[in-house]
């Protein structure tokens, strides 16, 4: 898989944006994709120093449409936690 194949998306919530202090990102990340994986997209990707992941595969909730019901797609999110010497991750383009 290609580095841009791997990582999806980033998780934008308010908790995720509470510890970028702390320089932990969450990303959306295929749900095939292994540690070692994850960590050479996001290495080659934003040439930032890793060190540490934590993986989490979230399954799919059960949503209905009046008589109708269905699962929202399962999904695979990846915690980053870079090294104190590693530069930041520009999530948002800051002018």
């Amino acid at each position: 898989m290609d580095a841009r194949d791997i990582i999806l998306r980033p998780i934008i919530t308010e908790q995720t944006m509470n510890v970028l202090d702390e320089k932990r990102y969450t990303f959306e990340v295929d749900v095939r994709a292994t540690k070692p994986q994850i960590k050479r997209a996001i290495e080659e990707i934003f040439e930032v120093k890793i060190e540490k992941i934590n993986t989490a595969n979230v399954r799919g909730k059960l949503k209905r449409q009046g008589r109708f019901s269905g699962y929202t797609k399962k999904r695979k999110k990846a915690i980053i936690k870079l090294t104190s010497a590693s530069k930041d991750i520009q999530l948002f383009n800051e002018n």
